[in-house]
């Protein structure tokens, strides 16, 4: 299933929710996370604009067991973010 392109990490389809935490973990926002690597993930929003360029993605509502993340790229709905420590 190669597409001639290799991909520094290899990502793993997930197609599960998440929750986005801004700042102090106010406001949590459900998204979905199409897919994530070691390094980053893919991420669908209904309202991208308003994401910051720095931010918590957590599978729980709860803002402490978030990792904290970089936007990377932005395209629709879709958002590309790097793990950051």
């Amino acid at each position: 299933m190669a597409l001639g392109t290799k991909k520094r990490e290899s990502r793993k389809s997930l197609h599960q929710s998440g929750w986005i935490t801004l700042d102090g973990g106010f406001a949590a926002r459900p998204c979905v996370v199409q897919d994530m690597s070691t390094t980053g993930a893919k991420i669908t929003i209904d309202d991208p604009n308003t994401l910051p360029a720095k931010l918590k993605l957590a599978f729980s509502r709860d803002a402490r067991t978030g990792r904290n993340c970089e936007v990377v790229w932005r395209r629709g709905k879709s958002v590309g973010i790097r793990f950051v420590r």
